[in-house]
């Protein structure tokens, strides 16, 4: 398989393994449909990482070879199957994490910017939607993310150019919340997150996204309706205890 999903302690792993670029077509979309599912569905995970098995890339994107081989009608058929997995993390309860330790570009970048966070080795691999050179637009979610993450400005500047970036200026663009040196420095940081309480990681995921799609009152609504939720759980009782006692929290998800 091009994708699996692994479960190891609270920090599970979807790998994208198809070499040499991890290029996909509608086989390799469908199994990250599947691996998301599972890791969705996995208790025993509470942060998901997204990575690549390549040490040069974590996605080309869509084979262009697919695409010249298929018509229209099954071009889309992949896009859609696509949509419909990468829609899914966001709906997940538990945070997906994008590792990016190598070239992200197009249909591969729109992978990443599905996550709820995306990360980033050091080093002079590239990122971009370089779709509008192939006269194609972004369409895996490429013209939505983009802007609603970096601002609308910067994001059509990268899509109608289909300039790449390097991962300096991916992070002073927003595009990754931070650069790491190596595989063992961003597993630290993903342990530390994944040491987190999760009904509150879920909470923050669903006021998010939830409530970017309404008004600022009903936002505001479903903030307080779940804030209050979580002050009845125990894990609040447990984190506001250790605060004032100046330990750390050991949280259990209830």
């Amino acid at each position: 398989m091009s994708v699996t999903y692994a479960a190891d302690g609270a920090v599970g792993t979807i790998t994208l393994d198809n070499p040499p670029a991890n290029s996909y077509d509608i086989e390799m979309v469908t199994e990250l449909g599947a691996a998301i599912d599972a890791a969705a569905a996995d208790a025993t995970s509470r942060v998901i990482v997204v990575r690549s098995a390549s040490e040069r890339f974590f996605c080309a994107g869509a084979d262009i070879k697919s695409f010249l081989a298929n018509d229209a009608d099954a071009n889309m058929e992949m896009i859609r199957t696509a949509h419909a997995a990468l829609s899914r993390i966001a709906a997940a309860d538990k945070p997906f994490i994008a590792w990016i330790a190598g070239h992200a570009l197009g249909g591969g970048l729109e992978i990443a910017l599905a996550c709820d966070l995306r990360y980033a080795a050091e080093g002079s691999f590239r990122l971009g939607t370089p779709e509008v050179t192939l006269g194609l637009l972004p369409g895996n979610g490429g013209t939505q993310r983009l802007p609603r993450l970096i601002g609308r400005g910067p994001a059509l500047e990268l899509l109608l150019t289909g300039r790449q970036v390097t991962p300096d200026e991916a992070l002073a663009l927003g595009l990754v919340g931070g650069l790491f040196a190596d595989d063992d420095a961003f597993a630290a940081h993903a342990q530390r997150l994944a040491a987190g309480p999760p009904v509150a990681l879920a909470a923050i995921k669903r006021c998010v996204h939830e409530g970017a799609e309404r008004p600022l009152d009903e936002g505001l609504a479903l903030e307080r309706d779940l804030i209050e939720r979580l002050f009845r759980l125990k894990d609040a009782t447990e984190g506001l205890t250790a605060f004032v006692e100046k330990r750390d929290a050991q949280f259990v998800g209830a």
